[in-house]
């Protein structure tokens, strides 16, 4: 009976240890590009999406909020360091682009002011305590006895279809040729790109993707990665310049050179411990 015991022991204190070190977000490089994928519903927990009064650079933000995790997100305007992106976090907004006097005192967005307003964004909602991803346009309203704990603007959608004009990132003459480009869309550059793969029995994903200047891509190359690990939606948050990423003590930034700490920018997704 001794041995018995013993032999039926063993396999249940392998399985415990292996579910207490199993890690809720993993990483892979590969061809310059840096894949995270969050798992388990207890992350969503962790996540926050943060803004600064002052532009910080992404490590500041990192080492200030001890977090796991940091990446940049929404647009803003370095001359008057306002943002051009919506911005919850704890169920309130926090930055609002209407009080960005340089966005409505400019004609052309201000005569796009509702494309711009309703760019996409990426949310984590209290569904009857019960936390989900979603990525839906601003004015999109959410699911009944569901809300919003926080979330951050940027733009474009890319999945499940690519909103370039809906959002005013390409103007299109009458002919059909495009006369205007925002956040350099259609050339190759740096990226921060975050979407969601639904999975079985209500379970979800976050991927998130930041392309260095080693395999910059456009925006329909952002969208086709996206669409390659199988993504059920995805969006871009600001990239180029902005792009940054602090995992644990490893920190990217796309304007990489000796002594260089990175862009100062306004917003973050942070992935605080537990």
């Amino acid at each position: 009976m001794k041995k018995f015991f013993t032999y039926m022991i063993l396999p249940v204190v392998i399985l415990c240890t292996a579910c207490v070190y199993a890690s809720p977000i993993e990483m892979e490089f590969n061809d310059g590009i840096y894949h995270f994928v969050l798992s388990g519903d207890k992350i969503k927990k962790q996540i926050k999406f943060v803004s600064s009064q002052n532009l910080k650079t992404n490590k500041q933000v990192h080492i200030e909020a001890g977090s796991l995790l940091t990446i940049n997100t929404g647009f803003f305007d370095p001359n008057n360091q306002k943002t051009i992106s919506y911005v919850v976090n704890d169920s309130q907004t926090v930055e609002d682009p209407i009080f960005n006097e340089n966005m409505m005192t400019n004609p052309v967005l201000r005569q796009n002011m509702q494309k711009i307003l309703n760019r996409t964004e990426f949310r984590i909602l209290d569904c009857d305590s019960k936390l989900k991803y979603e990525i839906a346009q601003h004015n999109a309203n959410v699911d009944f006895l569901c809300s919003i704990v926080t979330s951050a603007q940027g733009g474009p959608q890319l999945l499940p279809q690519l909103r370039l004009e809906e959002e005013f990132f390409i103007v299109k003459d009458d002919e059909g040729n495009i006369i205007r480009e925002s956040a350099s869309v259609l050339h190759k550059t740096a990226r921060t790109l975050i979407g969601i793969k639904n999975l079985d029995k209500g379970g979800q994903e976050a991927h998130i993707f930041i392309v260095t200047n080693e395999h910059p891509m456009d925006i329909y190359e952002a969208r086709d990665l996206c669409k390659s690990y199988g993504l059920d939606t995805a969006m871009a948050f600001d990239g180029g310049s902005s792009t940054s990423m602090n995992y644990k003590k490893l920190s990217i930034i796309s304007t990489q050179s000796s002594g260089d700490t990175g862009r100062a920018l306004k917003s973050f997704m942070i992935v605080k411990p537990k």
